[in-house]
């Protein structure tokens, strides 16, 4: 069930991502989308701001195009 949280906050992260014209604001964007996703869905808040970060900056590095 963890797991299946882990993969549910990252792929809220993945769909609200909005990426921000600088790392920080990237990694301030993923940490709170990854937090609300991750307080939404009853999970660690500490675990959804991680996964939220990462999926906002790979996602904003691999596709800076869509931002």
């Amino acid at each position: 069930m963890r797991a299946f949280r882990i993969f549910a906050v990252a792929g809220l992260c993945a769909s609200v991502a909005a990426c921000g014209d600088t790392t920080g604001e990237q990694v301030a964007i993923g940490a709170a989308a990854g937090t609300v996703g991750s307080a939404v869905l009853g999970g660690s808040l500490i675990t959804g701001a991680a996964v939220g970060t990462a999926a906002n900056l790979i996602y904003c590095k691999e596709r800076p195009g869509n931002c």
